[in-house]
């Protein structure tokens, strides 16, 4: 084979991987799934979605980084219903523990509100780290 046979070799091969679709153009598709999601205030798809973006595609970087806002809006959201779901558990076990009548119902229904008073509080303190990388930027 001679030298001009072999440029023209190389210079289609080439053409040909300049034809095929970037990362972030296969990525497109999925991120924009992902923000029909997140519309649709399907919060939960959307942290599954984002962590099928990052295993099919990591080398789409500003997909990713796109996708990173949505994850922490949509982790902000999931943990701001559960803060509303826990408080509103929270407060019927604090009315439930004021009138229980025996020591032992006044037991297990602490444990009960303790358990969910701790768990208002990590939900909270994740709400603030939250914020505070959104702030961050």
């Amino acid at each position: 084979m001679n030298i001009r046979s072999l440029l023209n070799l190389a210079a289609l091969g080439l053409l040909l991987m300049a034809c095929q679709p970037t990362d972030e153009q296969r990525a497109q598709s999925l991120m924009t799934q992902i923000e029909q999601l997140y519309a649709a205030g399907r919060y939960q798809a959307v942290l599954d979605s984002i962590t099928q973006l990052r295993l099919q595609h990591p080398r789409a970087v500003k997909a990713r980084q796109r996708a990173l806002v949505l994850w922490q809006d949509a982790s902000l959201r999931l943990a701001q219903q559960d803060i509303a779901r826990t408080d509103s558990a929270l407060q019927a076990a604090i009315a439930a523990y004021n009138q229980a009548g025996t020591i032992r119902a006044r037991n297990e229904i602490r444990l009960k509100r303790d358990s969910l008073q701790v768990r208002y509080d990590v939900l909270v303190g994740t709400v603030r780290v939250i914020h505070r990388r959104q702030q961050e930027k």
